[in-house]
C-alpha cells in the first residue's frame, strides 16, 4: 500500500495533481479541501489511499492524515464509493463531516450533492460510533452546542429575522467561538443580520 507521496508538484487542478517523485509521475485524486490546503510550493507531501479494483488501480491524496481517515470510514458505508466520499471532502471540511456524523445532523450529510436522505441516514448509524470512539469527541458537548444554537436560532426567528440568514450567520459564530453562551451567539448574530 502506498502510504504517502513526498515529491515535487507538477500540476494541480482542483480535482487531481501529479507529484513527481524521483522521475516517477504520480496521478493523485483530490477533494476540494485538500486543493485549498496545497501550497504553491514546489515541494508536496500528501498522505494517500490507493484503492484497487478490478478495472482500475486509483490514487487519492490527503493533505492530513485525519481526512484521509475519515475517507476510509466513509467508502467503508455501504452505498458511499470513493467518489461519493471524495464530494463530501470536497462540500464539507474534515471537521465538519465528523461533527455531523457525531452529532446526528442528517440535513448536514444530506445537503451533499447526490446523497439522499437514506444513504445520509446509514452514514450516521454506521459511523457515529466510531468517529466517537476515534476522534474523541464528547456527545455532551456536541448536544450542549447544538441546544446553544437551537434556542439562539429560534430567538431570533420569533425577533422576525429569516430562519436561512440568522442560520448562516450563527453557524458562522459557533465555527469561530464554539463554546459562545446563547445570549452571546445572539448578540454577535444581530450584528451581522
Amino acid at each position: 500500500m502506498i502510504t504517502h507521496l513526498e515529491g515535487k508538484l507538477v500540476e494541480k487542478n482542483p480535482t487531481d495533481v501529479v507529484l513527481d517523485c524521483n522521475g516517477v509521475g504520480y496521478f493523485v485524486n483530490i477533494s476540494l479541501h485538500t486543493f485549498s490546503q496545497i501550497p504553491d510550493q514546489e515541494n508536496l507531501k500528501l498522505y494517500t489511499f490507493l484503492q484497487v479494483r478490478e478495472d482500475a488501480h486509483t490514487l487519492y491524496g490527503f493533505a492530513s492524515k485525519t481526512e484521509r481517515e475519515i475517507f476510509k470510514l466513509l467508502i467503508s458505508v455501504s452505498g458511499i464509493g470513493a467518489n461519493t466520499a471524495r464530494t463530501m471532502l470536497s462540500s464539507l471540511t474534515p471537521q465538519q463531516v465528523k461533527e455531523g456524523i457525531a452529532s446526528e445532523d442528517v440535513a448536514l450529510i444530506q445537503s451533499v450533492k447526490g446523497i439522499g436522505l437514506k444513504t445520509a441516514q446509514r452514514v450516521i448509524i454506521d459511523l457515529k460510533d466510531k468517529v466517537l470512539k476515534v476522534y474523541g469527541i464528547d456527545e455532551v458537548s456536541l448536544i450542549a452546542n447544538n441546544t446553544s444554537k437551537d434556542e439562539a436560532l429560534s430567538a431570533l426567528e420569533v425577533l422576525g429575522f429569516n430562519k436561512k440568514l440568522a442560520e448562516k450567520a450563527i453557524d458562522r459564530i459557533v465555527k469561530t467561538q464554539p463554546d459562545a453562551q446563547v445570549e452571546q451567539i445572539i448578540k454577535e448574530a444581530l450584528k451581522n443580520l
